[in-house]
């Protein structure tokens, strides 16, 4: 049986590396926005550039599958919500006694728990959906405009 200093210690050490995650998550969604913006909008401009209409449709996917990795990633970063949570009250004194080292396992669950419908959910937020949804539907709506000849390229 491990004694309640060590658990206290041993949970504390576990909530600041799940925020430090948390917050790295943060970091790296920046990035991803910054390389859909570069290579999406660069491809909007590009078709007008070679006056491919085509090229309309590789931008505006470019910026779907950027978008749906960024998805994934809040995914991830929010699966570890929940055990911080936790060791939250737990340290409140309103939450059950916890054991120790459990961000795998605690992850893994609160992952597999929200399954597509939170992943969808998850790319409709703002703070998520832009830049990426923004691209995605002008270089849709650029490249309809094409076709029933309302623009050129």
């Amino acid at each position: 049986m491990i004694e309640k200093t060590d658990r206290d210690s041993l949970l504390k050490d576990e909530y600041l590396h799940i925020q430090s995650v948390i917050e790295s998550f943060d970091g790296r969604m920046l990035t991803i926005k910054a390389w859909s913006v570069s290579f999406s909008l660069a491809a909007l401009g590009g078709a007008f550039a070679a006056h491919v209409a085509e090229v309309l449709l590789i931008a505006s996917l470019s910026a779907f599958m950027f978008w749906l990795i960024e998805g994934f990633w809040k995914t991830f970063q929010y699966a570890h919500y929940n055990r911080s949570v936790k060791i939250e009250e737990y340290f409140a004194g309103t939450g059950e006694d916890l054991v120790p080292m459990q961000i795998g396992s605690s992850w893994l669950v609160q992952w597999k728990r929200g399954g597509r419908a939170r992943l969808v959910r998850i790319m409709t937020w703002p703070h998520v959906y832009l830049p990426h949804g923004a691209v995605f539907a002008l270089g849709i709506l650029l490249y309809c405009l094409c076709v029933i000849g309302l623009i050129t390229v």
